[in-house]
């Protein structure tokens, strides 16, 4: 990597960072396609988010990614929001056109082409159900519904959570009927054995904590579980879940998935499908 005067500057904004994997997809991204740039990591803690936005101002930094914990709180600190990361409420890309910053979201069209990358799955008139209701959920449930799913559930120890959720998407996706169940409730079950698919987006499982709430045993052998937590080895979930005959896979995929969405937002360069993923998985070898 040569840098010169010219080099655009690209990165990501995060606390904690040190764990990112996006410099070293991005990078090799931008070499492969012979520009003049490259992407570094920023730590950024949260009460110095706005002074690190003006700063990608003032130092004309071409484009950010956007993670823990800034997705939410970054949105009033930009100039203009794409209307589907207004809808999830959450920012995982910036682009800075001239000291103009418009955010957009990649997560859920990142998981869309990671299920069908990683799955083979299609979403029409397919049963899924979601674990949690917090912004990775946001994400899912609604590229789930814009694809065509028959019946979303969304499962969370906070059933009224879940509940906000419906009243806010279901006027916007008609087709798709919604439910809401606590992990506890006799319905989880029901739909948990009639599901095609399991999305769990709560932090299960990291940590040393106990894979408690996803009975195995309930799941039909055809359905497929997505873990969006991911791993440079197999989660917690992805483990249990292959030690019971079940097709499970992590979050890699769509973390390449949305990385190389948000290339194409800053470059209008489309890369292949699984480029970013096929990288990642040899660099790990």
């Amino acid at each position: 990597m040569s840098l010169s005067g010219k080099s655009r500057v690209y990165g990501v904004l995060g606390d904690p960072i040190a764990h990112s994997l996006s410099p070293l997809m991005q990078n090799h991204a931008f070499q492969q396609q012979k520009l003049d740039a490259v992407y570094v990591p920023f730590l950024v803690h949260p009460d110095a988010l706005s002074s690190a936005v003006a700063g990608l101002r003032s130092l004309g930094v071409a484009g950010v990614n956007v993670t823990i914990p800034h997705k939410e709180a970054i949105i009033p600190l930009l100039d203009k929001v794409d209307s589907s990361a207004q809808r999830i409420g959450a920012v995982n890309t910036v682009v800075n056109n001239s000291g103009i910053l418009t955010g957009y979201n990649t997560d859920s069209s990142g998981f869309l082409r990671a299920l069908q990358y990683d799955l083979k799955f299609s979403p029409q008139g397919a049963k899924v159900v979601v674990l949690g209701a917090g912004g990775a959920s946001r994400a899912a449930i609604i590229a789930l519904a814009g694809a065509g799913v028959e019946t979303i559930c969304i499962v969370n120890r906070n059933q009224s959570r879940s509940e906000r959720l419906i009243g806010e998407f279901s006027s916007y996706f008609p087709s798709a009927s919604f439910a809401a169940v606590t992990y506890s409730d006799s319905e989880y079950l029901q739909y948990l054995s009639a599901c095609d698919l399991v999305v769990n987006t709560t932090p299960v499982g990291l940590l040393g904590s106990e894979v408690g709430i996803l009975p195995l045993e309930n799941i039909k052998g055809s359905a497929l579980i997505y873990d969006m937590v991911y791993s440079l080895t197999d989660t917690p979930l992805v483990k249990l879940a292959r030690s019971a005959g079940l097709v499970c896979t992590d979050g890699l995929g769509m973390l390449a998935a949305q990385g190389e969405d948000a290339f194409w937002h800053w470059t209008k360069i489309r890369l292949p499908a699984g480029f970013m993923y096929d990288f990642l998985l040899k660099s790990i070898k």
